[in-house]
């Protein structure tokens, strides 16, 4: 079987490319794509040509953010982009985020590199496959693996109920978090950003109130801190820093987002403050029940989306994807061609 793809080639050179479906297993199933968002990562691949020390050596199909449809039977599924082993102790011990074999969608981190979903048709495994009402819009939908991120973040941080939570950096992943938090029972959720559109994103995702960074926003950072639980989804030096600030003594700070290298850390207010600091990677088997939350309604995503292109036209979405000044969540659409 042909499919038309979006690959990557090196930084900034993308082209839609025809090819044959490739099964990893004579019993992968055949997706036929409807809809993918568009990652940071997928940002990074294009702008830079890999992530980190990851660099493409080959051509890559991007994605790993997309939901299909199962020809034989009409089945809407959303797809999960993880691929483990299921042999390794990671895996056996309910790790699987941490799996060592790990075949993840859209990644150069193994060479050859592992091709993702941005395509007419992908090759998938069962356990990858996760059924849904064909009533749900493919568009939210698409919000399914995000989400996974934003409520294995939360997780980290043990329960909320009636707690006060910051989200430093309201991106999708934070405005997601954003979302869990306030349906897993926090009673406060300030986000801070300094985008003033990823601040009325936030609202609309359920925050609180917003603050930019940029200012004073010392009632926070008063008496220790304020916040009981900080989701750190920016990777900005600044935000940690004020992260620390502004938890209090004995609280949570859970590192959801993540840059390449080493940061300024400020060890000495960390230690004072006995503060705990859990890393967050991906997701389990959150993926469910993002999936589940999505297709009950208990999260609305389509504050987010802004905007939406043919596949056809992925480089212009990708341009469109790394101007935050413009973007939100940006989507392609596999159903129609330009």
């Amino acid at each position: 079987m042909l499919t038309k793809s979006v690959k990557i080639n090196e930084a900034k050179k993308v082209e839609i490319v025809e090819s044959e479906v490739i099964k990893t297993e004579a019993t992968d199933q055949i997706v036929r794509v409807t809809r993918g968002g568009i990652c940071g990562s997928d940002v990074h691949y294009y702008l830079e040509g890999g992530i980190g020390d990851f660099k493409l050596q080959h051509p890559m199909t991007l994605g790993h953010e997309v939901v299909g449809i199962i020809p034989e039977t009409e089945q809407p599924v959303a797809i999960n982009p993880s691929r483990p082993c299921n042999k390794c102790s990671d895996c056996l011990s309910g790790h699987s985020n941490q799996c060592k074999n790990m075949r993840f969608f859209g990644s150069a981190m193994l060479n050859p590199h592992v091709d993702g979903g941005f395509s007419e048709f992908v090759a998938v495994s069962a356990q990858q496959i996760v059924p849904y009402d064909s009533s749900i819009d493919p568009q939210i939908m698409a919000f399914s693996e995000p989400l996974s991120v934003a409520i294995h973040a939360v997780n980290q941080a043990g329960s909320l109920v009636g707690k006060k939570v910051l989200v430093t950096g309201a991106g999708p992943i934070g405005a997601l978090v954003i979302a869990v938090c306030k349906n897993v029972g926090a009673v406060e959720v300030v986000a801070s950003d300094i985008q003033e559109s990823c601040r009325e994103s936030a609202e609309k995702m359920g925050a609180t109130s917003v603050i930019n960074p940029l200012d004073t926003n010392s009632k926070y950072i008063e008496d220790k801190g304020y916040f009981d639980v900080t989701f750190e989804a920016s990777a900005a030096i600044s935000a940690l820093h004020f992260a620390i600030d502004a938890t209090k003594p004995e609280g949570t700070i859970v590192q959801v987002g993540m840059r390449p290298g080493m940061v300024d850390f400020p060890l000495t207010k960390f230690l004072v403050k006995e503060i705990k600091y859990v890393g967050s990677f991906r997701f389990t088997h959150e993926f469910y029940t993002a999936v589940k939350w999505l297709e009950s309604g208990d999260i609305n995503p389509l504050p987010l989306l802004s905007h939406t292109f043919a596949f056809t036209q992925a480089e212009e979405a990708l341009k469109m994807a790394s101007d935050k000044t413009q973007s939100i969540k940006v989507q392609l659409n596999f159903e129609v061609e330009k």
